[in-house]
């Protein structure tokens, strides 16, 4: 019997709990994600991103709460969930050995993609990850970027309405994640849906919309845009000085500042005026025999913030 819905949403969460024991890895976790849309999940490791896609997926059973993934329960029809989306993580899955041919007639097999169609699904793979003409490579020689596309199009050989991406570019150079980034915009624009799991605070951006994840809960949810409103009431500046460490010293005993994370080799502060904190930051540091290189305000980015969510946080628990 097909208890599923098409025409719900793609996943759905209410209340989702996970317990290991006296550890809470996933806390009442609530989500609904619609179809075509490309949903990030965020946050540090350990936040509980993993464990929650692993339930998603069908591969953990939740210890309270509920979750629908293509319109299945988790709980009470995994099988039909796992029948139903595609998974892929950082460690790719491939089997390095074997040809790039051989993976995907291996993974055909596993998802009961044969004949006409399989040769369908082999050609738009091959095309989608550049690998026309190495197909008959032995898959553990490729590069990282083009690993990550077959691992990709393994995924998706059977054309799922789902697609589970954990930590997915963990390991694989910027131009490769980008390029990674405009297939996966392309799946969606086609109607997939793409839950993804990621530690770099800038492929957010290629989010429709983002939960950010903190110890086991959802801190914050919606749009990029609407993420970035969350810090309405905060200036930023970005201070590059001769000195990083003794600046950071320097200016915890500022009240201009009301917080500051390293970025590269400089820092991003956070202050309520950039009028009032700009000279004050100056005439602490020039005390104090740091020559300040750049001093500027600037947009934030999500890891800043990121940043203030977790501030936020921690302040309200205590």
């Amino acid at each position: 019997m097909n208890n599923g819905r098409a025409d719900g949403p793609a996943v759905e969460t209410d209340g989702l709990v996970k317990r290991f024991g006296d550890f809470t890895a996933v806390d009442q976790v609530s989500l609904s994600v619609q179809p075509g849309e490309i949903f990030g999940f965020l946050g540090p490791n350990g936040a509980g991103k993993s464990t929650t896609i692993r339930i998603l997926c069908g591969l953990l059973s939740p210890t309270e709460g509920s979750a629908r993934v293509a319109g299945y329960s988790v709980a009470e029809q995994p099988e039909r969930v796992k029948q139903s989306i595609g998974y892929m993580s950082q460690k790719f899955s491939l089997y390095n050995d074997l040809t790039v041919e051989e993976n995907l007639r291996f993974f055909g097999g596993v998802y009961g993609v044969e004949g006409e169609r399989f040769e369908r699904r082999q050609g738009y793979v091959l095309r989608m990850a550049g690998l026309e003409k190495r197909r008959r490579t032995v898959t553990g020689v490729l590069p990282g970027g083009w690993k990550q596309r077959l691992a990709l199009g393994c995924a998706i050989l059977h054309e799922p309405p789902v697609v589970f991406l954990d930590e997915p570019t963990s390991g694989v150079d910027p131009i490769a994640r980008r390029e990674f980034w405009d297939v996966i915009g392309d799946l969606a624009a086609a109607g997939t849906t793409i839950f993804v799991s990621t530690h770099y605070m800038e492929e957010a951006e290629y989010c429709h919309r983002l939960a950010l994840m903190y110890r086991g809960r959802v801190i914050a949810l919606g749009s990029p845009r609407e993420l970035r409103g969350e810090m309405q009431g905060r200036r930023l500046l970005q201070l590059e000085s001769s000195d990083l460490a003794a600046t950071m010293e320097a200016l915890e005993q500022e009240p201009a500042v009301q917080s500051m994370a390293i970025f590269g080799g400089g820092l991003h502060l956070s202050v309520e005026s950039a009028e009032v904190a700009e000279p004050a930051i100056r005439e602490r540091l020039q005390a104090s025999g740091i020559a300040v290189e750049r001093l500027a305000p600037i947009e934030p980015s999500m890891e800043d913030v990121f940043v203030a969510l977790i501030e936020r946080e921690e302040a309200a628990e205590t």
